[in-house]
């Protein structure tokens, strides 16, 4: 790789974690009322129509060449944005994010097995780091007692999950990132999910209301924005790089936690934070 790669990669990724951040507050607007499923139907149908028109734009065939794996890499990324809004509208903004970012690590993991990338001693310790952090973020009753946190377990299950479906996607977007065009693999997501998503939302969807849904259309628009950036990201930088150079978000969502939801960390997920993004600055610095 060159250094203007490398330099278009970083740029990438960091304008992604912006805007996803932005995504996952809108996201917490919105479910303080509306169902997550129906979030992530609104986010998939805004985006259908934008991917779609830039598909068109582009002159190239909506289809792709595999579509069977562009299919595979639209179900991981409709289950984890499932798990991962779901989350996001039960637990503190700051502390779903952090769970999510064992997602950098998880997807040097993966690359490892499907794709061949070197798996190093970095990788590992950066993984026993980030795991540590997660159970400093989550504090289980069965480790810490009268110290545990009070969250819900289901969400903080629902948050790994949408880590673990997010590794998987990003590892099939590199892989499809050879011979499919970027906007292709983005359309695929939302091809995939508005079928998924429509049956449980046409009988338990609450319908939006004024502010609504325009808080819906940035959802939309704001992670249409995140994913065109990370797919430029993830194909100039290796996959597991790519990704530990997200781990901004972090910080832009403990800001916009204190901001607009009245969300203070406590000690533990300081710890807890630090741990996971030295797990992924150490992923993201090996080579």
């Amino acid at each position: 790789m060159n250094t203007s790669a490398v330099r278009g990669g970083v740029r990438s990724m960091v304008a992604s974690a912006f805007w996803f951040s932005v995504m996952s507050a809108l996201v917490k607007v919105a479910g303080e009322r509306l169902p997550s499923q129906e979030i992530v139907l609104a986010r998939a149908i805004v985006s259908l129509v934008l991917s779609y028109a830039l598909v068109r734009r582009a002159g190239v065939s909506p289809w792709g060449n595999q579509p069977a794996w562009l299919l595979l890499r639209g179900l991981c990324g409709f289950l984890g944005l499932t798990c991962f809004y779901y989350a996001v509208t039960q637990l503190p903004l700051a502390e779903t994010t952090v769970i999510q970012y064992l997602h950098p690590m998880l997807t040097a993991l993966f690359a490892a097995w499907f794709l061949g990338e070197v798996v190093r001693s970095s990788l590992v310790f950066s993984l026993a780091l980030s795991l540590v952090g997660v159970l400093a973020v989550a504090r289980p009753s069965f480790l810490f007692g009268a110290a545990a946190a009070d969250l819900p377990p289901l969400a903080l299950a629902a948050a790994g999950g949408g880590a673990l479906f997010s590794a998987f996607a990003y590892v099939l977007v590199r892989r499809l990132s050879g011979s499919e065009h970027s906007m292709v693999i983005i359309l695929y997501f939302p091809l995939v999910t508005v079928p998924l998503a429509l049956p449980w939302v046409w009988q338990h969807g609450v319908w939006p209301h004024g502010f609504e849904w325009l808080i819906l259309l940035g959802v939309g628009i704001a992670t249409q924005l995140g994913q065109v950036y990370l797919t430029r990201g993830i194909r100039l930088l290796p996959a597991g790089k790519a990704t530990s150079l997200s781990y901004l978000q972090v910080a832009f969502a403990g800001l916009w936690g204190m901001l607009f939801f009245a969300e203070v960390p406590d000690g533990w997920f300081f710890v807890g934070a630090a741990l996971i993004l030295a797990g992924a600055f150490v992923s993201a610095r090996s080579r």
